[in-house]
Formats: structure tokens, C-alpha cells, sequence
């Protein structure tokens, strides 16, 4: 039987409830977490635990070791979480340079920078969780312990992951790598029961320490141990330092709705540059080929700013509020015309993974993302743990001139980004969609179905996408209609249709009715999405 054989198109609703709603990519994470609202945890708690869940059943996208971001609605005001990790304090450009380096390595122990999600799960339970930190992580602790079936999206990058490995991560530094992700020498197939005994182990030093064993215990020691081994920085003296940072968040209004992003080092507002150029630019029409095509260059032109700008705020060469200003969308809209832009950067005035969403009964409500960057990251697996390392410091640039220089202690431009959608002061909900640099891009075109289109949250999710890539180059699904591709192409976009939607992110929505309180959920039809509610 082959679970990744489609012949016929699919058709989900909108999954609707009243007392609570968890919507990710994997239906035994969310069940997790319905399952912690029902134990009398609140939305917060049913984040935590579908998170730390997801690092057991979608190993593939994200883990212990990775970084996290978190956009909290909680009495009628959001809170920003940055649970992002800086390099750690003995890296340098230089050292890299002289070892022969002309980038971070993708892979391996150098570009594995400071962890910052079990941090994070412990910063949100304490200013905002309702149960102890040891409740909420036992549905994840189970599934390590007791293993779980793979499910078919899984299975399939699971075993191209494997495939690559075996060719690529021939060094011992690696093998921690393959005795957790293919104890029998094989990567889990689908349906197959995979666990992880090292996992659980950890998992559960997380929640009775409150995280203090990873950051300052046995298990800091355990990677110290590991990276002075193999050549790498990350020591234990970067892991006790480190503290996740509550910030504020950055807000854009596009045609009456607010739409709020984490600030940098996350190139969340990317996608808010691109709403606000692309609302001076004209009327977005239903499957308009003018529309899109401006769509696609607002997009371009945010994308291009954001990567040369977008680092740790303190050394970003512009000031973040001038970027999402009504002059700078202004200025850039007017470059938009008829034909496909080569796009560059802004010229500065002179004077800078995996997705969840949540909500309860009482109003509370959470955008959620984590992740190791690249697919299973560094490839970096510290043995007997199942703290599967990041390779998030692959994004640092070795060009002193560039904003995103690599610095000890400094947090690279960061892709994995929440969302939350507002309006007039209430809440309509959490959206997100991971994936990349494809991030910005789903959640601008996540926006623009809802707000121009009044598309329901399953066919938000569901309207085939299209990714910009590089210059006039742009990525379409293979559904995407043949008329716009063609129209497109005439405008001088090089559009290439992709044999699937792997590439364009995993989005998912929760939107609650402000009068009533009802929640409306959808997910995403590309990965094994599930929507679990009450």
C-alpha cells in the first residue's frame, strides 16, 4: 500500500469548536495537547505540550535543540517571545576563515548556535501556564518512551533525510545521528513504531529541573563534552548564560487589520513590508494575473531589503519602524510596473522549522513556531540524549561589510517566524506557516486570501501557492492555475511548476469569533496536519 499515492484531489472543512483548539502538523502532537485542555491547562499549556510532543513526532523539522518564537494573546494584549540562541562566545569570523571557511558549514559542529527551546517552553509556562511544567510535558515523554507509528509526510522526508546522510555524514561526529534516527540501520518506514529512550530521558530532566539540567546540568556537561571533542563552540558557559528575551511586537495595519510579527532578528516583518507595498500598488482581484504579479514584486523587494537588513536590532543599519513606514512602501511600490523586477536593495536614508497555534475558553490564545532550521539540522546528535543541535549559525554571513557578520554572542537573521491577526483591538486569531524563506511569503499570501478574499481558514491554507526564489524567478505548485502561469511568464517572471508542495511551507490558522467565542481551525493538507478541538 503506498500512503503517498494521491489519484484523487482532497477536501478538508473547517474544523470548528468551543472550548479549546490546537492545530499543527502532526494529529498525535495536537492530540497532546488537547489533552492537556482538558486536564484544566490553558492554551499556553496545550502549546508547550504539543510543542515538546513535536520534537518526538516530527523529528524531521525540528528538536530539543532548536529555537523558538512565540506571539501570546493574553487579556486583550500580545506578548512576544524570542527564544532564539546567540553564537557562542569563543566563534569568530575569523577562526572560521582561517580554518579555510568561506561560509558557516551547513553541517556539522560549527554552526550549531545556543539552543533556546526548552527555554522558551519554560519562560511561557511560568508568566503564563496553569499547570506544572512536568503535566504538560508527559503526553511528549510517552511517545519517546512508548513510540509511536510514522506517519506518511514523516516517512517521507525521514528516509530522504536518511538517504542523504548515509552519503554525506560519513564522520564519527555524526553517529550519534544514525543510532537515534536508524537504530536498525534504516530509517522507521511508515507505520513502522520508532522511539527514543534518550529522549525521554531528557525530556523529562527538562520538566522536573525546569530546564536547569539542559542549561546548567548533567546535560549542558554532556554537550561541553561532545563539542570540545569534535571542534566545536558551543560550551557550557554559553549554555548557563543564556536567557530567552520577552519583547515587543512589531504591528502593521493592512486594510483595517492589524498584523503582528516578532521583531528582528526574525524576518517576520518581511511579510508585513510586502502588505503594506503591495496595498499602494492597487486592488488585489480573485486569480488576477495584474494582482499577482504585484503580489510577487512587493514581495521581492521586502525579501530583498530584509536580507540585507535584517539581524539583531542593535546593529541593523536602519531603524525597523522605517521599513514598515507608509514612505518606504511608497517608494518601493512606484518601482512596480508591467514587466518582472531584477530587484535590489533599498537604498538607506541617511540619518536596520514546525508551527503551532492554540486557543482556549477564555479567550487565550498562542502563535508558536520551533524549529532546527534545515530538515533534522546540524545533523548533530548528542549521543544517549536525543538533543538533536541546530544549524541556525549557518545563516551568518563571514563578510565584516554585512549586517549579519558573525560575532560571539550574537543571534543570526532568523527565518522562522509566528503570526497573529487583529482588528479594532480583538483578537482574530494565530496563523502561521513554516518553511524557510518561504515563511514571509505564506504568511503574506495567508493575509491577503483572508482580508481581500474572505477565504475560510482550510481554503486560506489550501489555495495553491507561489514562492519567489531568486531574481525573476518564481516557484509554483503544481496545481497552480496553467492561465496565471502563462500570464505570468508573459510579464518576464521565469515560473517553474514543481512536481509538489513540499517546498511551500506548513501552514496552520485558528481564527475565534470575538461575539460568540467560537473557534474556526484549519491545517495543512501538504503534511500530516490535524486540527484537534473540543
Amino acid at each position: 500500500m503506498d500512503y503517498l499515492y494521491h489519484p484523487f484531489p482532497g477536501k478538508r472543512n473547517t474544523v470548528f469548536g468551543k472550548n479549546g483548539m490546537v492545530a499543527t502538523s502532526q494529529p498525535l502532537a495536537a492530540q497532546a495537547g488537547l489533552d492537556i485542555l482538558k486536564q484544566g491547562g490553558n492554551a499556553i499549556d496545550a502549546a508547550i505540550a504539543t510543542a515538546a510532543a513535536l520534537t518526538v513526532v516530527e523529528p524531521t523539522s525540528n528538536g530539543i535543540g532548536g529555537d523558538a518564537f512565540a506571539l501570546v494573546w493574553v487579556k486583550d494584549k500580545l506578548h512576544g517571545l524570542n527564544a532564539s540562541g546567540p553564537a557562542p562566545q569563543s566563534i569568530s569570523a575569523d577562526k572560521l576563515k582561517e580554518a579555510g571557511h568561506k561560509n558557516v558549514p551547513v553541517f556539522g559542529v560549527l554552526p550549531v548556535t545556543v539552543p533556546g527551546v526548552p527555554a522558551g517552553w519554560v519562560a511561557l509556562s511560568k508568566k503564563f501556564g496553569k499547570l506544572p511544567l512536568k503535566d504538560v510535558l508527559a503526553p511528549a515523554i510517552r511517545y519517546a518512551e512508548e513510540g509511536y507509528p510514522i506517519s506518511p509526510i514523516l516517512g517521507k522526508f525521514w528516509g530522504l533525510a536518511h538517504k542523504k546522510f548515509k552519503e554525506t555524514h560519513t564522520s564519527e561526529e555524526f553517529a550519534g545521528w544514525f543510532e537515534t534516527f536508524a537504530p536498525s540501520g534504516e530509517a522507521p518506514k511508515i507505520g513502522e513504531l520508532w522511539s527514543s529512550p534518550g529522549h525521554a530521558s531528557t525530556l523529562r530532566a527538562i520538566a522536573e529541573t525546569e530546564a536547569e539540567a539542559f542549561y546548567k546540568g548533567e546535560l549542558a556537561d554532556q554537550m561541553d563534552t561532545f563539542m570540545k571533542k569534535h571542534g566545536g563552540y558551543l560550551s557550557k558557559e554559553d549554555l548557563a548564560a543564556y536567557e530567552p528575551e520577552w519583547v515587543e511586537p512589531l504591528s502593521a495595519n493592512y486594510k483595517g487589520y492589524d498584523v503582528w510579527e516578532i521583531p528582528p532578528n526574525g524576518q517576520g516583518m518581511i511579510a508585513q513590508m510586502a502588505l503594506k507595498i503591495f496595498e499602494k500598488t492597487g486592488e488585489n482581484h480573485w486569480q488576477d494575473v495584474d494582482s499577482l504579479h504585484r503580489q510577487i514584486e512587493a514581495m521581492k523587494l521586502a525579501f530583498t531589503d530584509g536580507k540585507a537588513f535584517i539581524t539583531e536590532p542593535s546593529e541593523m543599519p536602519v531603524d525597523p519602524q522605517h521599513l514598515l513606514s507608509d514612505e518606504y512602501a511608497s517608494k518601493r511600490a512606484k518601482l512596480i510596473g508591467d514587466e518582472a523586477l531584477q530587484p535590489e536593495p533599498y537604498d538607506l536614508p541617511r540619518g536596520g522549522t514546525v508551527y503551532l497555534a492554540a486557543a482556549d475558553n477564555e479567550g487565550n490564545m498562542i502563535s508558536y513556531i520551533q524549529s532546527n532550521y534545515m530538515g533534522f539540522g546540524s545533523g548533530i546528535v548528542v549521543p544517549g540524549t536525543g538533543i538533536a543541535l541546530q544549524n541556525r549559525g549557518h545563516d551568518f554571513s563571514l563578510d565584516p561589510e554585512h549586517p549579519n557578520y558573525l560575532k560571539p554572542g550574537k543571534r543570526t537573521y532568523h527565518t522562522i517566524i509566528p503570526g497573529f491577526l487583529s482588528k479594532d483591538g480583538k483578537a482574530v486569531g494565530p496563523f502561521g506557516v513554516m518553511g524557510g524563506y518561504m515563511q514571509p511569503q505564506g504568511h503574506f499570501q495567508v493575509v491577503a486570501s483572508t482580508v481581500d478574499h474572505h477565504l475560510n481558514p482550510q481554503a486560506t491554507l489550501d489555495m495553491p501557492r507561489w514562492q519567489w526564489i531568486e531574481g525573476k524567478t518564481i516557484h509554483v505548485e503544481p496545481e497552480f492555475p496553467n492561465y496565471l502561469v502563462q500570464a505570468l511568464i508573459r510579464k518576464g517572471h521565469t515560473v517553474q511548476v514543481l512536481p509538489d508542495g513540499g517546498s511551500f511551507g506548513r501552514g496552520q490558522i485558528i481564527w475565534r469569533d470575538p461575539e460568540t467565542g467560537v473557534l474556526q481551525g484549519g491545517t495543512e493538507s501538504r503534511t500530516d496536519g490535524s486540527v484537534a478541538a473540543w
